[in-house]
């Protein structure tokens, strides 16, 4: 038997609901092997995030070494990147290694506010490894910082946000609308032909945490297993629909998405 091979590049969420824990119980769920190369360990729970250690720079190298030296790797998503060092070794080994799928989540920080990635390194995401990604996945805080806006509050703006963002040279971006306020969410994907509106009724649960990290890894294991930009991303978000519909609670905080409910749905 052969799956697809899905590296996660990413931050370890001590809580499990976000990080490399989410990704590798996506890519389990959605039948492709998941890999992982950790950029940094958290202190994390459902109530936030309480400290957040880098890996040294040699053992993010070996990491990437041993994975990509050995394992051919059919997609890599990226989150947490920590800093410019750390962005310009990924992105020499994407483009060493030729990985065909890069799914980039751009975290700047946590749902409760932790900023988790250094003002710096914010040029360097954009200039080395932006126009590497089949995809980038930022959702509206994140695009607003990246851009230089106050915030997002529109679709219309949304729909500008997007085209801009995609002038930095990635296949195709996938502007997230979560943060939108109403009681509708709508999704932008704009792939530099078609932009597709994904729209969705909110759902009304609290438990939620590690909504993009699911999202971006999703993609990723369709992209791996041959989807295109656009099959990846519906089934990534039926995938991450089913997972916050059957969200629970764990903690005293916002408690993870329930990865199994998209299986147990089939």
């Amino acid at each position: 038997m052969t799956l697809p091979k899905v590296l996660t590049i990413a931050g370890s969420d001590s809580g499990g609901g976000a990080g490399i824990q989410a990704d590798l119980k996506t890519f389990q769920e959605l039948d492709t092997y998941g890999l992982s190369v950790i950029t940094a360990i958290t202190a994390q729970n459902t109530v936030g995030v309480q400290a957040a250690h880098p890996v040294s720079l040699n053992i993010l190298n070996d990491q990437l070494e041993s994975v990509f030296s050995d394992i051919k790797v059919d997609a890599v998503k990226t989150g947490m990147l920590v800093s410019a060092d750390y962005i310009q070794s990924i992105s020499t080994y994407i483009r060493d290694y030729n990985v065909n799928n890069l799914v980039i989540d751009p975290v700047l920080g946590s749902t409760t506010g932790s900023e988790l990635t250094k003002n710096e390194a914010i040029d360097e995401l954009k200039n080395s490894l932006w126009p590497l990604a089949t995809v980038v996945t930022p959702n509206l805080v994140e695009a607003s910082r990246m851009l230089g806006w106050a915030s997002i509050n529109t679709v219309s703006e949304m729909e500008k946000a997007v085209y801009q963002l995609h002038e930095w040279g990635a296949k195709s971006i996938l502007l997230k609308g979560g943060h939108l306020p109403g009681g509708e969410s709508v999704d932008l994907l704009y792939d530099g032909h078609t932009l597709t509106h994904f729209p969705m009724k909110r759902i009304d649960q609290p438990h939620t945490h590690g909504t993009g990290c699911t999202l971006a890894s999703a993609i990723a294991a369709g992209l791996a297993k041959g989807h295109s930009i656009h099959e990846a991303v519906s089934t990534a978000k039926d995938f991450v629909t089913c997972a916050i519909r059957e969200g629970f609670s764990i903690g005293r905080g916002s408690g993870p998405l329930n990865h199994s409910a998209y299986r147990h749905r089939q």
